[in-house]
C-alpha cells in the first residue's frame, strides 16, 4: 500500500494537475498544507472554490487526506482564532480534514491543523492525547503504526534546516517526543532538501519526519511512502532519494 504526500502547491493550478494525473494507483493522496497562497493575485475568496473542485475531482481517484497551513487560515473560527473554515467543505466529497482521521492499511493516519492560538493549540493537544489512549487500548487489534500530518516539522532536524537556522515547531517536537509516532508527514520549509545540512527527511527519538520541499515548477516535489515495504521515496525534478524507515537514527542538526 502506497502513500502519495505533497505539500505547499501554494494555488499551483499545474501542481494541482499533476497531483489529480498521479493519483490513481495510490491508496491515499496526503496534501500537507498551502493549498492556497495569500501573495497571489487571485483573492483568497476566489482560490478557494477551485481548490475546493480540485479536491472534489482528487476524491473521486484515490482517498485523500488534508491539513491546514498558515496559507490556509482565511477566517476565524468558532473559538475566535483563525481557521481554515472552507476546508470543511472538502469533508463532503470524503476529504479526511482538520482533526480527522483514517486508517490506511497497518497504518492510524491522523490530520492535525495549523492552530492560531492557545485553544487551537490546546484542542490538538487533547485530541493526539485521546487517540494515543485509545491506541494503548485497541494493543495488537489496531493498527500498528501511526502517521501524523502536520504542516510544520520539527526545529533542530535537518527538514527544518533553511540554511542559516532551523525554522520548525516546538510544539510538536513537545508531541512526537511524548506520543511517539512512527511517521510525520510536513511541508512548509520550502528549501531544506537543498541547502547544506539540510534534508528531506531526519529521524528524532524513533520518529521519522518528511518534508518534500517546494520547487518552482510544473511538478511538485513529493514522497512516495510504502507502507509493506516501510520505505518512503522522495521525488524533485533533479533526483530521487529512497530511504528505509526501519530503526532511526538521529538526524538533528
Amino acid at each position: 500500500m502506497k502513500i502519495l504526500a505533497v505539500g505547499d502547491l501554494h494555488y499551483d493550478l499545474r501542481q494541482l494537475d499533476w497531483v489529480l494525473a498521479n493519483a490513481p494507483g495510490h491508496d491515499l493522496v496526503v496534501i500537507v498544507g498551502d493549498l492556497l497562497d495569500i501573495s497571489s493575485t487571485v483573492p483568497l475568496a476566489a482560490q478557494v472554490p477551485v481548490v475546493l473542485a480540485y479536491l472534489e475531482r482528487l476524491a473521486s481517484k484515490a482517498p485523500v487526506a488534508v491539513c491546514s497551513g498558515n496559507h490556509d487560515l482565511t477566517e476565524k473560527g468558532p473559538d475566535g482564532e483563525r481557521a481554515a473554515v472552507w476546508l470543511a467543505g472538502a469533508a463532503a466529497f470524503g476529504v479526511v480534514v482538520d482533526h480527522g482521521s483514517l486508517v490506511v492499511g497497518d497504518a492510524l493516519v491522523s490530520v492535525w491543523p495549523w492552530w492560531d492560538g492557545p485553544l487551537g493549540r490546546a484542542r490538538v493537544e487533547a485530541e493526539i492525547a485521546d487517540q494515543a489512549r485509545a491506541r494503548a487500548v485497541e494493543g495488537a487489534a489496531g493498527p500498528r503504526r501511526w502517521i501524523w500530518v502536520y504542516h510544520w516539522p520539527p526545529p533542530d532536524l535537518p527538514v527544518s534546516w533553511i540554511g542559516a537556522r532551523s525554522y520548525g515547531d516546538a510544539d510538536l517536537a513537545g508531541w512526537i517526543e511524548r506520543f511517539g509516532p512512527d511517521l510525520v508527514l510536513t511541508g512548509h520549509v520550502h528549501q531544506s532538501p537543498w541547502v547544506e545540512g539540510g534534508s528531506w527527511i531526519s529521524a528524532t527519538a524513533d520518529t521519522w519526519v518528511v518534508n518534500a520541499g517546494r520547487q518552482m515548477a510544473p511538478v511538485p516535489t513529493s514522497v512516495v511512502v510504502d507502507l509493506d515495504a516501510w520505505t518512503a521515496t522522495w521525488t524533485s525534478l533533479e533526483e530521487t532519494d529512497e530511504r528505509s524507515l526501519g530503526a532511526t537514527e538521529p538526524l538533528a542538526q
